[in-house]
């Protein structure tokens, strides 16, 4: 696989990009992409050309996640404003309000079928569970604290959560911590399974492989990226490169190669058989907050937001 920069939009927000992804298409339109900034606004672009389609406000904080639901019918913002909003994608008519406490709202994903939004809980140390019919709190899996504390444990906060994600099958969620661990739980039992170590940095950003269930990928402050066997408890990989934090990660829809973006203003795109870089792409001029690949049977695009304000697009082949 090869990047290849398409188009580059400067200025695209007028604050600092922090997060993007990738709506579905629909019957009635293409995929679009999805960002969210901390000028407050969700911005919709038309991925061939960058070409805006929507801007949503409806936040008084920065947005600091965006996810958007496997239908492409409806999509979820989070800010800092302690408010999740889900709105129909189309129309930008709010659906719901979800309110969490100040800093309890931070990644976000929907699960594979659509029916649970996954939120990490930051100071809560959890992930709290969205029912996506009925928009009521289902269940809150919380990381359980150490038995004997470590000396460098100085308060709960080494458990704030920054980082969720979820299994293709729909029946793990991980979440990554500030301490630089990684919980691992069995979402159909509500129960914690187990921690996965070698990080010992905030956990920013992980992401399962969409071709294997037990493969987890996992991104640090430590500048490290690593796989693991997110069922046997193993750690098989680590790769590094990067110059800074690890702020942003996503797996191809192949399975066959992960982006990360990085605070050393960075995107660099990895082989997973060689485990190592193969790519290292220069668009930006500040810290790389988000990377994100297009939807499967749909062009191979690659899209970057960073602090610059900027939206970066490639083709990949």
């Amino acid at each position: 696989m090869k990047l290849a920069g398409l188009k580059s939009i400067e200025n695209a927000h007028d604050e600092s990009v922090w997060t993007a992804t990738w709506v579905p298409a629909t019957e009635s339109r293409s995929a679009l992409l999805l960002t969210g900034s901390l000028d407050e606004t969700v911005k919709l672009w038309k991925p061939d050309d960058l070409i805006l389609h929507h801007t949503n406000s409806g936040h008084c904080l920065g947005v600091v996640s965006v996810a958007a639901h496997p239908s492409g019918h409806f999509a979820a913002s989070a800010s800092l404003d302690s408010f999740v909003r889900v709105f129909d994608v189309d129309t930008n008519n709010t659906i719901s309000t979800l309110e969490a406490p100040p800093s309890e709202v931070w990644q976000m994903c929907f699960d594979p079928k659509g029916t649970i939004l996954a939120v990490a809980g930051g100071g809560s140390a959890s992930v709290k569970l969205w029912d996506t019919a009925t928009w009521t709190l289902v269940a809150t899996l919380s990381i359980p604290r150490p038995e004997a504390p470590k000396p460098s444990d100085k308060n709960s906060s080494k458990k704030f959560v920054l980082s969720v994600a979820w299994s293709p099958d729909g029946k793990r969620v991980a979440c990554g911590s500030m301490d630089g661990t990684i919980s691992v739980f069995d979402v159909g039992r509500a129960k914690f399974l187990h921690h996965l170590e070698g990080h010992f940095m905030p956990v920013r950003t992980l992401a399962y492989s969409p071709t294997d269930p037990h493969l987890l990928f996992s991104a640090s402050d430590d500048a490290h990226v690593h796989m693991y066997d997110a069922e046997g408890k193993t750690l098989i990989g680590a790769m590094s490169g990067h110059a800074s934090w690890v702020l942003s990660l996503d797996v191809s829809p192949n399975g066959a190669a992960i982006a990360t973006g990085s605070s050393d203003r960075t995107v660099r795109l990895w082989d997973i058989g060689m485990r190592a870089a193969v790519q290292t792409m220069t668009n930006h001029t500040d810290q790389v907050w988000g990377v994100t690949f297009g939807p499967a049977g749909g062009p191979g695009r690659l899209a970057s937001v960073s602090d610059d304000k900027s939206i970066s697009l490639y083709d990949y082949s």
